[in-house]
């Protein structure tokens, strides 16, 4: 069975752009394909993680963008999961090339989510939520989450303080991150002493609006040799999709999320305990505690330690590296992107490549992006160097 190589990567500047979602693509395509050959003489399928057509009114993107790529007469084809889209975008063209269906492919992300304002957003966010249960009542993502941290500190003694903390870290991982939305480090009292959005959420627990595009290409072993010394493999990739409407399901341990991690640990051969560092989906600071958790990497309820140094951390945490790029929280959240932007993290730390944001010896990866809230559906990877 052929092994699935990440070869190459690219990722726009992510943040607030007159740019257009193909001009995004544009940019992210360019850094992925330099010093390779025209994709048109390398890739043979393209997937386009892409969460609403109501930012841009744009639907047919996998036709768009590989019309755009310059490539002809291949499939192309839009995947949509939510903030999920780009993970499942990636997780098609790895099992594209481990089936041996093609040698190579690329897995793009895209959105401009600043063409809808902010109006727009929280519309086409709303879209994932059950309509029945759900949408009618007027409910919004922060909400959502809010319903979730409420629940999680009652039930673990958690504060506003502790979420805060994830917040902070991440804006300090971001400043080292040139691509990242917000590059300024921030303090504890900075996101206490912000607006509520839905309580107990303030405005710097929140991830922004953002636009950006991002590009991964995937190869067999035999293509990777003939592009590069430096791949990085994808041991294990997995998915699970949940209950849609939060009030059906356990409201502090992301069951499905839990469930996809297994098994691509399993795959990998591998155990929490293994992993140097993790892309965490952290659309809200207490996602990043809750998919922690859910992932292995902490003790039930202490998932909120996330934001704290590995050395500092209570028994039962592993010694992970938590959103090196900033997350979604810092670096942004360009929705049908940030799946493949957890990627190009995990490429660069492996590679070598992180700079200031570098963990030393990084030798394997673990990348979790969720759609929906926090486990509707959620898709998981393993890398190594």
């Amino acid at each position: 069975m052929p092994e699935p190589r990440i070869v190459s990567v690219g990722l726009s500047p992510v943040g607030r752009t007159d740019l257009t979602g193909r001009d995004l693509f544009s940019a992210a395509l360019a850094e992925a394909f330099e010093g390779l050959p025209d994709p048109a003489e390398v890739v043979e399928a393209l997937y386009v993680g892409n969460q609403s057509e109501r930012y841009e009114h744009q639907i047919m993107y996998g036709t768009l963008l590989a019309e755009w790529a310059g490539l002809r007469d291949i499939p192309a084809e839009r995947v949509e999961g939510c903030a999920a889209a780009g993970a499942m975008a990636l997780r098609r063209a790895v099992e594209d090339v481990r089936s041996g269906r093609y040698e190579a492919v690329l897995a793009a992300g895209v959105e401009k989510m600043t063409a809808g304002g902010t109006g727009g957003a929280t519309d086409s966010l709303s879209a994932a939520f059950d309509r029945a249960l759900e949408q009618r009542s007027g409910i919004t993502a922060p909400s959502q989450y809010a319903l979730l941290a409420q629940r999680y500190m009652h039930e673990h003694d958690v504060t506003e303080r502790d979420l805060a903390g994830i917040a902070v870290k991440n804006h300090a991982n971001a400043a080292r991150n040139p691509r990242a939305q917000y590059r300024s480090e921030i303090d504890v009292d900075t996101v206490l002493d912000s607006d509520y959005v839905a309580p107990p959420l303030k405005l710097f627990d929140c991830a922004p609006v953002s636009d950006g595009g991002a590009a991964v290409l995937v190869t067999n072993e035999t293509v990777a040799a003939d592009l590069t010394d430096e791949t990085v493999t994808v041991a294990g990739s997995d998915a699970a999709a949940h209950n849609l409407a939060v009030a059906e399901r356990n409201l502090t341990f992301p069951e499905g999320a839990a469930a996809a991690a297994e098994r691509t640990f399993e795959q990998a051969g591998i155990e929490p305990g293994d992993v140097d560092v993790a892309e965490v989906h952290d659309a809200f600071t207490v996602c990043e505690a809750l998919l922690s958790e859910a992932a292995g990497f902490a003790p039930r309820g202490r998932g909120i330690e996330c934001a704290l140094p590995p050395e500092e951390r209570s028994e039962g945490w592993t010694d992970v590296h938590l959103s090196t790029s900033g997350g979604l929280k810092a670096r942004g959240h360009p929705i049908g992107a940030t799946g493949l932007a957890q990627a190009v993290e995990a490429y660069e730390q492996l590679t070598g490549r992180a700079g200031d944001r570098q963990v030393d010896g990084a030798e394997t990866a673990f990348l979790l992006n969720e759609g929906g809230v926090a486990d509707a559906v959620t898709v998981t990877h393993v890398l190594e160097a």
